[in-house]
This record gives structure tokens, sequence and C-alpha cells, in this order.
């Protein structure tokens, strides 16, 4: 019980706080947009940063850690576009939509603030290194499955559908984050040393982030009611928040990951769906309702699963 009081509940009630400001109209949609902005397009790219800027890449960027990850996230998609395509007998496109709501978990809006609330800072290193590859990696690898979906039965190149995946992932600002990290990690390493002022600023942005996030996730999620679609939901939830930790906890226990890595992949696997899953869905304008009502229903239920996960941790 001491985990869901002291780890999990603090993080769900700034998420609760939100949707009640949202539920209660104290704030508009188009400031609680404002605020998402301000997280998603500066705060949280200045956290990644700052992070990555500061990792010891050879120390921590194990690729055993990252194959259990994206192994179990990879599956999930698979099984997720698969049962939708064949058992739920939705469109090519739908099923490629609800298979991405299974394989992309919120890594930094909940992983992060939970794992640091169980474990520490300190146990934060492996939550970054996934989340360093997670935006780049897996809006690449679902756009591209999608362009190449709608691309049937036209003359498109397999290089220029993934070309044009590549320069839309570039542009966003979380990635942008991540090099902009992984170009400073580099420069430290060559000599370069910049000014404490400059680190200060960079903690005081960061430490707006999460509560940000946090605060505005709920007021989106308020927008996003669960509207029929039972069985794809359910389906969603269970890959996201069963399946995806439990392969990622039996590949890690298989490569004899240590207690932190196995903590920071678990407990960033067993994350409901994020909210940009539902982007990703609007943005090609298919399996809107799936993928909004998946976002939210599993966000609530995570908070059952989550508390497993950490009692099957050690």
């Amino acid at each position: 019980m001491t985990a869901l009081f002291d780890v999990i509940l603090p993080v769900f009630l700034v998420v609760g706080f939100g949707y009640l400001v949202c539920w209660r109209r104290w704030l508009t949609e188009v400031a609680v947009d404002g605020v998402m902005r301000f997280a998603q397009n500066f705060a949280l790219p200045v956290l990644l940063f700052g992070a990555i800027a500061r990792l010891d890449l050879g120390a921590n960027y194990n690729p055993l850690l990252l194959l259990a990850f994206y192994s179990g996230a990879l599956l999930s998609f698979a099984l997720g576009t698969g049962l939708s395509f064949y058992w739920l007998r939705r469109p090519i496109e739908d099923a490629i939509a609800i298979g991405f709501v299974c394989l992309f978990s919120n890594s930094l809006l909940l992983g992060v603030p939970i794992t640091e609330r169980a474990y520490g800072p300190e146990a934060m290193l492996g939550n970054f290194t996934i989340i360093s590859v997670h935006s780049p990696l897996l809006y690449t690898f679902g756009i591209t499955a999608m362009e190449f979906a709608r691309a049937r039965g036209q003359n498109l190149s397999v290089g220029g559908v993934a070309l044009r995946a590549l320069s839309g992932v570039l542009h966003t600002p979380l990635v942008i984050g991540i090099l902009g990290g992984f170009a400073m990690n580099l420069l430290t390493q060559a000599g370069l040393v910049m000014p404490e002022g400059f680190w200060a600023a960079v903690r005081m942005m960061s430490s707006a982030a999460l509560p940000a996030a946090l605060f505005g996730l709920g007021g989106v999620l308020y927008r996003y009611r669960p509207e029929g679609e039972a069985r794809a939901i359910a389906m969603c939830c269970c890959i996201s928040l069963l399946l995806h930790p439990a392969v990622t906890f039996g590949l890690g226990r298989i490569f004899a990951l240590n207690l932190a890595e196995m903590r920071s992949a678990v407990v960033t696997a067993a994350m409901p769906p994020g909210v940009n899953a539902y982007l990703f869905a609007a943005l090609y304008g298919v399996a809107k309702r799936v993928s909004a009502s998946a976002v939210l229903v599993a966000t609530g239920l995570s908070m059952l699963t989550v508390w497993f996960w950490l009692a099957a941790l050690p």
C-alpha cells in the first residue's frame, strides 16, 4: 500500500487536479493548450537536453536494456495491429493507429516521476537512456508504417517514404531537445565547459516541466471521454499495461539486467499510452475515438497495474 499512496497517488493527483480544473471550467481549453504547449515544446525538451547532456554514454547505454524494452514495445505494436486488422476487422490504417497506442508508452510524463518517487533521482538514468531514443525511434517506425499503408498501389520508393517520415520526426521539439543533449554531451567530453549560470537556467526550466505537463495532461484527458469500441479499448489496455511490461520483465531476467536497469525498463514499459498516441491517430484522421478513449481508460487503470509492477520488482 505504501507504493500506491506515496509513489503513484501524488503523480495522479496532479493529473487529477488538471482534470478537475477543466471539468469545472476554471481554465479554458485554450489556456490548457497553452500549458501543454509550454511543457511539450519548451520545458520537456530542456529537461531531456539537460539529462542527456550529463549522461555517461558509455556506462548507461546498455544495448540489452534497450533490447528488453523495445522488444516488448514492438511486439505490442505487432499484436495490437494484427488483432485490430484480423479480429476487429478494422482497415489497415486504423489497425496501425491502434497498434501505435499499444506501442507508445507514456515514458516521460508518467514514467519519470513515478520512477523518481519510487527509487530516487539517481534511479532515472535508465529511464533517460530509453527516452533518448523513444520518440525518434517509435515515431519514425509508426509514421513509416502508416505511410507505407497509405502508399499501397502508388509508385513510391521505400527510401522516399522513410525519408518523409524521418523529416517529420526531426522537426519535433522533444527530438530536438534529445539531439541537442547528445551534441552538448559530446562537446563537454571534448573539453567545452559551460558556465554554471547556464546549467542553473536549465535546472530551473526543467523543474517546471513535469508538474506543468502532468497538470496539462489532466486537462487534455478531460476532453477524451471513453465512447464505445469496448473491445478495442480493452485490448489496448491489456497489451500496454500487462503484455509490454511482462515481456520486458522476462527479457530483463534473461539478459541479467542490473537492479537499476530492470526498474527503469519495467516501470517505463508499464506506463499507459501517452497522449501522443492520440495525436498520431489525429494526424492521419483514423481510429481517433479508440485512441483517445484507450489513453484515458489506460491512464486510470495504470494506478493499479503500476502498483502491481512496483510490487513485482525487487
